[in-house]
């Protein structure tokens, strides 16, 4: 993993963006089925934020102010005292794409490595809710045996090949999205559809 991580760091802040974008769109059915059965949030937003992202990457020149877009996203997150699981799942969306726009407005060194940690921990979680283990031992292998942990490692690593390689184009960020989106499967293997 370690090497993994070290790859995230060494590519530029534009490619790093593109990988977090990516993940952002995995996340973003979670945070979907969270409003759908709760009432709570608001999908719309959330996506017109992360449409504004692909468009800053897509479009250099583009004036997008991402000060605004960080206000407006902290309206979005679900309510503090909110522990639920679907709750803190969504919190996780609204955290990488918090983190994506921290690096926009030119902070946050470490955000791609957060926003591919908070999608695995997630991962971890839905594993942990839904397999029981109470046993820490067993858990971590169980985890990292799951199939949901194989898909989420192999996603990732698919991401990270695509934005090492080759020209960070309208094409390349197009086939991205697409990858990310995932056919509106989240990375827990749920879809709001």
């Amino acid at each position: 993993m370690s090497g993994f991580f070290q790859r995230l760091q060494q590519l530029d802040p534009r490619r790093q963006q593109a990988f977090m974008a990516a993940l952002c769109e995995r996340l973003l059915p979670n945070y979907g089925l969270y409003a759908e059965t709760t009432g709570q949030g608001d999908p719309h937003g959330i996506r017109v934020i992360l449409d504004l992202v692909w468009e800053q990457l897509g479009v250099r020149e583009a004036r997008i102010d991402f000060d605004r877009q960080a206000e407006k996203l902290a309206e979005l997150e679900p309510p503090a005292e909110d522990d639920s699981f679907g709750a803190r799942r969504a919190l996780e969306t609204v955290v990488a794409l918090s983190a994506i726009l921290d690096t926009l407005r030119g902070e946050a060194s470490e955000a791609v490595l957060e926003v591919s940690r908070v999608s695995r921990s997630g991962v971890r979680a839905f594993i942990e809710l839904t397999e029981g283990e109470d046993d820490a031992t067993r858990l971590d292998e169980l985890v990292r045996r799951h199939p949901l942990m194989a898909d989420e490692n192999d996603f990732q690593d698919a991401v990270l090949e695509a934005v090492e390689t080759g020209p960070l184009n309208r094409e390349t960020l197009r086939s991205l999205r697409r990858l990310g989106r995932n056919d509106g499967v989240s990375n827990l293997g749920l879809s709001a559809d």
